[in-house]
């Protein structure tokens, strides 16, 4: 029996020594020593291989199901102006006037809303093309062959045998120092010292939190880094986001207060440095918000503020509206954006289903996180622009960049109904058509269309 603990106390020290010497000290200078990139070539390299596996099994077996599509109903982009000149043009005379016709526009719309509308599937985990050895991110798995079955229980015996208990040891580790450092340098009076403190203890958590994913970050164009008094802005797509960007510069963050563990987090946080947590519903706290982010990027040698614009977590496949509150405070406004690789883990996290420990557990048990992130040249907002114009002008930069959709749809439909303003967005451009005020534009395309065929 003594021999037996014995072993096993060997086997600790051991463990804890890799965990401090190789993982946890380089990650606190922001060192690396490659062995994560070596585990990443791999694993693209065994995937790769299964994806071949998987395409000759389909071929061996015609019987098989196919893997679900993404996109069930092909949408034509366009205008609601612009479609309803194409169904008028058959009747041009009808231009400028109520035509019983416009009726199967709206029907098409609605019937395509219900079957796959743009809103709902933005906040469910994406489906892969291929099965990435991971069951729960493809829904349609199903036999192939005993080579690829006794690699995925390969896969499962590495991630929760052997990357588990390192990332929940570095993981508990990070988010345990930065909370008893936030808190301690919370006591020390305010001056040049404890901001230096402030960041250190933040840069070097974070970095510690990132190996506990097994994140592997690619920063581009960090000419375009955020400076001090201005504000950052980013696509919103996991809590991750910010121990993404923090591992590259200290932020002051802007975000909706939480409850459990995060909440825990944001108290301690805002201890040492100036962050700035709300209550979305209260509108006391919006004043309060925008008041003192006014006041943080006049003074121009504070940290830049950090702000997820979209307002909630969407699934890394667009963009969704960014509010307006963000850029009506004036300033420089730098535009990043954030691009995971779904190949090696859904980083998406859909807060209505699973809490912030369940979900931290389901990417520790990933086989890793891998993400771009550029930051885009500056922005101001120009003359004769209003803060909604900017706002999606900014939005667009960061989709083109980040190769996701701009939608203008409101990520806040994710939990309420539809505002009355939008409907009457679209009822008053229907009664610009009926009115007559885009008659010449319907007739000039009309005769255009009639032209090219």
């Amino acid at each position: 029996m003594e021999n037996l603990w014995y072993v096993a106390g060997t086997i600790f020290q051991l463990w804890m020594f890799v965990v401090v010497f190789f993982i946890m000290l380089p990650a606190m200078f922001g060192l690396s020593l490659g062995v994560t990139e070596v585990y990443i070539q791999v694993l693209v390299k065994i995937l790769e291989w299964a994806t071949l596996r998987i395409q000759r099994g389909r071929q061996e077996q015609p019987s098989a199901p196919m893997p679900l599509h993404t996109g069930i109903i092909e949408r034509v982009g366009g205008s609601m102006e612009e479609e309803m000149w194409q169904l008028r043009c058959s009747q041009p005379e009808a231009a400028g006037a109520f035509c019983l016709s416009d009726g199967v526009y709206f029907c098409k719309k609605g019937l395509e809303s219900i079957v796959e509308d743009q809103v709902t599937q933005r906040f469910s985990s994406e489906e892969l093309a291929s099965w990435n050895l991971l069951t729960r991110t493809n829904q349609n798995f199903y036999y192939i062959s005993l080579r690829l079955t006794i690699i995925w229980g390969l896969g499962v015996f590495v991630r929760y045998c052997v990357l588990l208990p390192f990332r929940i040891a570095l993981a508990s580790t990070g988010i345990s120092w930065l909370v008893i450092g936030t808190y301690v340098v919370g006591f020390l009076p305010e001056s040049s010292a404890k901001n230096w403190l402030s960041e250190l203890v933040h840069l070097t958590c974070y970095r510690i939190c990132a190996r506990g994913l097994s994140a592997t970050i690619h920063y581009h164009n960090k000419k375009n880094r955020p400076q001090k008094g201005g504000i950052c802005v980013a696509n919103h797509t996991t809590p991750i986001d910010v121990v993404i960007l923090a591992n590259d510069g200290c932020y002051a963050m802007v975000g909706q207060t939480h409850g459990g563990l995060l909440g825990i987090l944001q108290k301690s946080m805002v201890r040492s440095c100036p962050h700035v947590w709300f209550e979305r519903s209260e509108m006391k706290d919006r004043n309060t918000v925008t008041r003192r982010l006014r006041h943080h990027i006049a003074a121009k040698t504070k940290l830049p503020i950090l702000i997820f614009p979209e307002g909630t977590c969407v699934n890394n496949t667009s963009v969704m509206m960014f509010k307006k509150g963000s850029f009506e405070i004036g300033g420089t406004i730098y535009p990043v954006a954030i691009k995971y690789d779904r190949r090696f883990g859904d980083a998406f996290w859909n807060s209505s289903k699973y809490n912030m420990v369940s979900y931290l557990l389901r990417t520790m048990t990933s086989w890793a996180i891998v993400v771009n992130v550029w930051y885009l040249p500056p922005m101001i907002i120009q003359d004769g622009e209003d803060a909604a114009q900017f706002a999606n002008r900014v939005k667009s930069v960061i989709a083109h960049q980040g190769g996701l959709l701009d939608l203008a749809w409101d990520g806040g439909l994710k939990r309420c109904k539809v505002k009355d303003s939008l409907r009457e967005e679209q009822q008053k451009m229907y009664s610009n058509i009926i009115v007559g005020q885009n008659h010449v534009r319907t007739t000039k395309t009309c005769s255009e269309t009639r032209e090219d065929q």
